[in-house]
């Protein structure tokens, strides 16, 4: 099977940017990484892309005030020109419109730092520590329209301490975050999990690895 093309959307310094590229230099995994965008010029993560060798853009939001669409359509040609076939957002700080994600769908991914459906949007970590969850972690899941609701290809559950604060809680989930994203695009590359009217099919040789438990629990 022919490695993929993939493209990370980002928005900062792309830590989950830089466990994808790393998973992709191993010669069988099924996707390379050949572009790494960014909707900021100053984001850190479009350095360590170049670093890696890797193609970058900058597609700024700002140059298209408050047409969406207009800023969408300038990414999907960056897309297109480099012949991508899947795209996974790693701390991309833009709302997507319906019409980019039904261009991508089933071919958009998205990290989001909780156990999905729990504490969808922003700051999560702190709302869970409010919340007096023991359970913390984070999810790996399909783009759709709704936000944070897309079908959940995999999970990491970390256990929440009673010293933890957001940033120490932060620490750990991104830790797993490092872990199970590489692992869902490689299932979604073999096509063992693909999503299929609103929902997740999982091939029986991947249900195995649908959740996964980070163990560092200090």
């Amino acid at each position: 099977m022919a490695r993929k093309r993939g493209a990370v959307l980002i928005s900062g310094r792309g830590s989950n940017m830089a466990s994808l590229i790393a998973a992709a230099a191993a010669s069988d995994y099924p996707a390379d990484i050949a572009l790494v965008v960014s909707n900021r010029s100053d984001a850190a993560g479009l350095a360590r892309a170049q670093a890696a060798g890797i193609d970058t853009a900058v597609v700024s939001h700002r140059d298209f005030g408050t047409n969406r669409e207009a800023f969408e359509q300038a990414m999907q040609d960056t897309l297109e020109r480099h012949r991508v076939d899947l795209v996974c957002l790693a701390g991309f700080m833009r709302v997507l419109t319906p019409w980019f994600i039904r261009r991508w769908e089933g071919a958009l991914l998205n990290i989001h730092p909780s156990l999905l459906p729990a504490f969808k949007g922003l700051d999560t970590h702190a709302r869970a520590l409010a919340a007096g969850v023991r359970i913390h972690g984070a999810s790996v899941h399909f783009v759709t329209a709704e936000l944070d609701s897309g079908p959940i290809i995999m999970q990491a559950a970390v256990p929440v301490l009673d010293r933890d604060t957001p940033d120490s809680l932060a620490a750990r989930v991104l830790t797993a975050e490092h872990r199970i994203y590489p692992a869902a695009l490689k299932l979604v590359c073999e096509q063992r999990v693909r999503m299929v009217d609103g929902r997740c099919a999982v091939d029986a040789a991947a249900s195995d690895g649908a959740m996964l438990v980070a163990p560092d629990i200090g």
